[in-house]
């Protein structure tokens, strides 16, 4: 499990290392540089031309250190300062220092850049905060002119390592050496398409330098699936594995209880009965025959829904129900009946926010799964202003109504009561699809069941499922994968896994 810092962390556990750990910051700067310039010598032979562009401070004085190190290697390298040497700070005055001693090429004509085959950004690191103006903007808009291939040193300039939003402009990177720990920007859109590919290099910072002040924000990695999933046992039967009520689907919208209750099944569930109107009976028995099915017409039986939540050891209501005034009783009946765990999607979500009263019920955990227009109706609050504030509107959502909230978007985050929060690195553009969101909430009430906390399974789950879109694509491509693609997938999670 990944740790992942914004700003104000990661300067944070810098400094504990320099100042309370003793590690002198031109030896961090050394090991910062050689992670860059051993990216540089593994993928490039000598006879490349690298220009770097430092910038004022730390930034600036690892892109000096990298220059240095790739000279001595016997590279073509142009050290370009887009700044006055007289500001530097301390550590780059002796990085410069330093080079000099080594005779680093320093060049003051930009256009000497052009030539270069590598581009290496070093002008500001993960501390901007302001806007990008005046000459650094039109330097790095030369520069992402130019045809070098493009490396940034911890984090694309012009790029917000707290949300990922751009500052004015920005460097577009092939690819980002980071160092110690992901930043918060470089995962979220749209740092994240700014960024390339993400190298993360051990430069000597490790979780020891929190000192009990854990950041906000984890990431799962792959070694988590092995550790988190369920494992079953020899002597297992179908009620160890437990039991999932599906509420879902209306006429014409079968498909969506399908696939939620399909995922269910795939992700180990013992047993799984699906709630849904008379019309989808042929339609479901012959979809996933493995099910059981209960229906109701055009009015449903209060004590029948009883009964059938008194079965069951997690539901999951929502996918294809529909909103009108019979959907929204169920809604309120099961919510207001249920004592299990509760995972609430799609149309749940927006019937809940009509009435998000609702979610002010005793002994359940609920998850709910909100893609950014569900999360708008749920909020009042523009989808635009959603984009841009994923985790502080995720975690004051969980907060007040204590809920576990995955909040869908091309990166998805999910906020879990007064605990930290994740950002999810799996998953492409092709799970755009329709019904991938059913899936979605079928595996996380397929992990409760078999036995994960809530707040493991929801961003566990979300893991899972960006993992099944990675491989099918891998298969299909990001065009043609459809929401089927995904369930088909769950089984290769396991056989690795178990």
């Amino acid at each position: 499990m990944l740790h992942v810092l914004n700003a104000k962390e990661m300067k944070s556990a810098d400094q504990t290392v320099i100042n309370e750990f003793h590690v002198p910051s031109l030896v961090l700067m050394e090991k910062a540089a050689l992670a860059v310039s051993g990216y540089v010598s593994d993928h490039f032979p000598t006879e490349t031309k690298v220009g770097i562009v430092c910038g004022p401070g730390n930034n600036g004085a690892d892109g000096i250190a990298v220059g240095r190190q790739l000279y001595d290697q016997g590279y073509a390298v142009y050290l370009y300062y887009a700044c006055d040497p007289s500001k530097f700070s301390k550590d780059e005055t002796e990085q410069k220092k330093m080079a000099d001693a080594y005779s680093v090429p320093v060049t003051d004509d930009v256009t000497v850049l052009k030539d270069c085959d590598i581009l290496i950004d070093a002008i500001f690191g993960t501390g901007l905060s302001r806007e990008v103006e005046g000459e650094y903007a039109l330097l790095i808009e030369d520069l992402n002119r130019m045809k070098g291939y493009k490396v940034a040193v911890d984090i694309p300039s012009g790029i917000s390592s707290d949300d990922g939003s751009v500052l004015g402009t920005a460097f577009h990177a092939d690819v980002t050496v980071t160092f110690a720990f992901y930043k918060t920007g470089q995962l979220l859109f749209p740092g994240r398409g700014y960024c390339g590919k993400v190298i993360l290099c051990d430069i000597g910072i490790s979780e020891r330098a929190f000192q009990n002040k854990k950041p906000g924000y984890l990431a799962l990695e792959e070694q988590d699936i092995f550790e988190l999933l369920p494992k079953r046992k020899a002597d297992s039967h179908k009620g160890s594995y437990g039991k999932v009520l599906v509420i879902a689907g209306s006429k014409n919208m079968a498909g969506a209880a399908a696939l939620s209750a399909r995922a269910v099944y795939r992700m180990g569930a013992g047993l799984v009965k699906i709630y849904s109107p008379e019309c989808n009976r042929v339609i479901l028995q012959t979809l996933l025959p493995e099910a059981l099915l209960s229906t109701y017409e055009e009015r449903f039986d209060e004590s029948s829904l009883k009964d059938e939540l008194d079965w069951a050891d997690v539901v999951l209501i929502g996918p294809g129900l529909g909103t009108g005034t019979l959907q929204k009783k169920i809604l309120t009946f099961a919510m207001e009946h249920a004592q299990m765990p509760m995972v609430v999607d799609a149309d749940g979500l927006n019937l809940l926010s009509k009435d998000i009263s609702l979610l002010k019920r005793p002994h359940m955990d609920l998850v709910l799964t909100p893609h950014l227009g569900e999360m708008s109706r749920l909020t009042d609050q523009p989808v635009s202003y959603i984009k841009q504030n994923l985790f502080q509107t995720a975690e004051e959502f969980s907060r007040e109504n204590d809920v576990i909230l995955a909040l869908k978007d091309a990166v998805t985050v999910t906020a879990v009561p007064y605990m930290q929060s994740y950002i999810n690195l799996s998953g492409n553009q092709g799970m755009a699809t329709a019904g991938s969101g059913d899936v979605l909430s079928g595996i996380i009430a397929g992990l409760i069941a078999t036995g994960t906390k809530a707040s493991v399974a929801a961003p566990l789950g979300v893991y899972l499922h960006g993992k099944c879109g990675d491989l099918a694509k891998e298969k299909l491509g990001s065009a043609s994968l459809i929401a089927g693609d995904l369930v088909t997938e769950i089984p290769n999670l396991f056989t690795s896994a178990t």
